[in-house]
């Protein structure tokens, strides 16, 4: 993707600047694909990778050391909770909240298998998260 596309016509000159470097001549803020102001905020909610080892609880098997992600950060949506009107004597839910958290947005089903003994083998899966994004908690 190109940072500047100049479009000439006769007496007519049209600049085209994307976001990213608009921001280092006017110190613009841009939002990211996701949806967050500012690409450089370390605090902000993304998909940070680990490695687990995976062992079977009952089993005596082979262990194996994946590659794991989860998502985590801050939401720059601000929480909220706002008093609910009833004409009942019973508030059951006296409250209707909003609020954002930092979850999985995209994610892949994958498998590991772990050779047991007796030459058995059982498959462990789990689901690796590919982008997280901040979504209305439910």
């Amino acid at each position: 993707m190109r940072n500047t596309v100049s479009l000439r016509h006769p007496g007519i000159l049209l600049l085209l600047v994307t976001c990213p470097l608009l921001s280092i001549f006017r110190g613009v803020t841009c939002k990211t694909e996701n949806g967050h102001l500012g690409d450089n905020n370390p605090d902000r909610c993304m998909r940070h990778h680990f490695v687990e080892t995976i062992t079977h609880p009952i089993y005596k098997c082979n262990s194996k050391m994946v590659l794991l992600a989860r998502c985590e950060g801050h939401c720059s949506h601000t929480s909220r909770s706002d008093p609910l009107i009833s004409f009942s004597s019973v508030l059951k839910q006296p409250f209707k909240s909003t609020c954002f958290c930092c979850r999985p947005h995209t994610s892949k089903l994958k498998a590991v298998r772990l050779r047991c003994s007796g030459g058995t083998r059982i498959t462990a899966t789990y689901r690796y998260i590919l982008a997280c994004s901040c979504e209305e908690c439910s």
